[in-house]
């Protein structure tokens, strides 16, 4: 696609890519070899119309960025915590979640998401991810009165390379001073995703050298969630995986990841998606969002 199918508030720029995804535009290039470690997700959307719309984003185990360089979100509402609206809210973070929010937005979206590790995001914030967990926050409430002057320039850059450049710097300058989470951690972060949240927490604990207590405290002040409530995420994004991609039946995969039956998975999808798995699997999902 040339840069002249792709204006919005910027041009493509130079080593940029960009895709139509439903009625938005995706603006992406190459990750910056520094911040490899700490991403999961790095993308700038635009969308051509201005037609108000409403998500629900369910859990993903990853932490959010949302730098709104055009119109601010009216309403982020978090699901089943009462008083848990943010009201108008524009460039923001979320930290881990245990349960869906509702997003609703004026239209005219333009934006740069981050998705970041759990411990990318505890070195970016530079505060105890227990803080942030299931909570909504307005960007510089975590990183400072500067947020406000780079999300200004970012709005002012006329070219997504540029755009990227910029906030390129920004991140990689704020990764080298954060907190270094500690090693047991991370491994315990390593075991639980690459066990798709099945090990036993005993397990991870013995494994790391530490008893579940200490674990529990350092893992959640640095995760957000405690690890079960960590695995439990895990588990969920485990089945959707599987439910989308593999075609396998809802019983095989609750014995798969660890359910105790299907039934069991059908709870934790109420829980965690408000959506059953068939009804999650059906809808188009972006970037873990589901239309309203």
């Amino acid at each position: 696609m040339s840069e002249l199918d792709v204006r919005g508030g910027a041009w493509a720029g130079p080593g940029v890519t960009v895709a139509r995804i439903g009625g938005r535009r995706r603006v992406t290039r190459p990750w910056h070899p520094g911040l490899r470690p700490y991403l999961r997700s790095y993308a700038g959307y635009w969308e051509p119309g201005s037609s108000p719309y409403r998500v629900r984003v369910v859990p993903t185990g990853r932490a959010v960025v949302v730098i709104n360089l055009a119109a601010p979100f009216s309403q982020v509402t978090r699901l089943g915590l009462p008083g848990a609206g943010s009201g108008r809210i524009g460039s923001l973070v979320v930290g881990l979640e245990d349960r869906p929010a509702l997003c609703e937005h004026p239209g005219g979206q333009e934006a740069i998401r981050l998705e970041l590790t759990p411990l990318g995001a505890y070195r970016l914030f530079a505060v105890p991810m227990r803080e942030l967990t299931n909570h909504t926050v307005e960007l510089q409430d975590v990183l400072g009165p500067g947020a406000v002057a780079l999300v200004e320039q970012l709005a002012a850059t006329g070219d997504w390379a540029g755009r990227f450049d910029l906030l390129d710097a920004a991140l990689l300058a704020r990764l080298g001073r954060g907190p270094q989470p500690a090693p047991e951690v991370g491994r315990a972060w390593q075991l639980l995703a690459g066990t798709g949240g099945t090990v036993p927490i005993a397990l991870v604990a013995a494994e790391v050298g530490w008893s579940q207590g200490h674990l529990i405290r350092r893992f959640t002040e640095q995760v957000g969630l405690a690890p079960k409530a960590s695995a439990r995420v895990l588990r969920f994004h485990r089945a959707i995986t599987m439910l989308a991609r593999d075609g396998s039946s809802p019983a095989a995969v609750a014995a798969a990841c660890g359910f105790y039956d299907q039934a069991h998975l059908n709870r934790e999808f109420r829980a965690l998606a408000a959506a059953t798995p068939g009804q999650l699997v059906a809808a188009r999902r972006v970037e873990g969002a589901l239309p309203q």
